[in-house]
């Protein structure tokens, strides 16, 4: 694990936040087995990404695996973060979502970030959490073609939201669900200076590895 790379917008405020990285999908449509696995800068995609948000200034941080969760565990290094599995994790993210917030003290906020954005980096992790308001979620945004704010991860849950989240997620939306219902609870804050949103899907975006 490498020192917290806190950036100048690291001025978090009130309970610390948990970091959760959804780490369980098999990479279907890559077709090169567990995303979490995919070499990456010298080591593996969830290696670089639990030390990335917990380098960010997550208090710690919670890595849900599922697909091939013991060749995942005895091939990487994960230091002190906490690994859990999701057995259920083919019926899709919901269950990746609950088991990560389970694991997490029930004092603390969630972030919640995906495997499958290799763009991902401390500092904008820095930005979240400091720009996060009690009673609020809080979430990376990158501009569309028109300009337009679009919601992305990471996103943040408060203490007092997390809970309502997990049960609502269902299927593979995760959160989405929740987070459609509370428009009006969601602070979008723009990431694009910082890094790449991208999401590591198929084929034609494994020059997302190369960063």
């Amino acid at each position: 694990m490498h020192p917290r790379a806190y950036g100048e917008d690291m001025t978090q405020s009130g309970p610390p936040t948990t970091g959760v990285l959804l780490a369980a999908g098999a990479g279907t449509r890559l077709g090169r087995g567990p995303k979490a696995l995919l070499p990456f800068r010298g080591r593996t995609l969830v290696e670089v990404l639990a030390d990335t948000l917990f380098d960010g200034g997550c208090s710690e941080v919670v890595v849900v695996l599922g697909a091939e969760a013991e060749r995942v565990r005895s091939t990487t290094d994960l230091g002190t973060h906490t690994v859990v599995d999701n057995p259920a994790w083919a019926k899709g993210m919901a269950g990746s979502f609950r088991a990560g917030i389970d694991a997490a003290p029930p004092g603390n906020g969630i972030m919640v970030a995906l495997v499958d954005q290799p763009g991902l980096t401390p500092t904008a992790v820095s930005r979240l959490l400091g720009s996060h308001r009690p009673g609020r979620v809080t979430a990376a945004a990158y501009p569309d073609e028109s300009g337009r704010l679009k919601r992305r991860h990471p996103v943040i849950f408060d203490v007092g939201l997390r809970s309502e989240a997990a049960a609502a997620a269902h299927g593979d939306t995760g959160a989405r669900s929740f987070l459609k219902a509370h428009p009006g609870l969601v602070d979008l804050v723009d990431c694009s200076d910082l890094c790449s949103g991208d999401d590591l899907d198929t084929k034609d975006s494994l020059h997302l590895l190369d960063g």
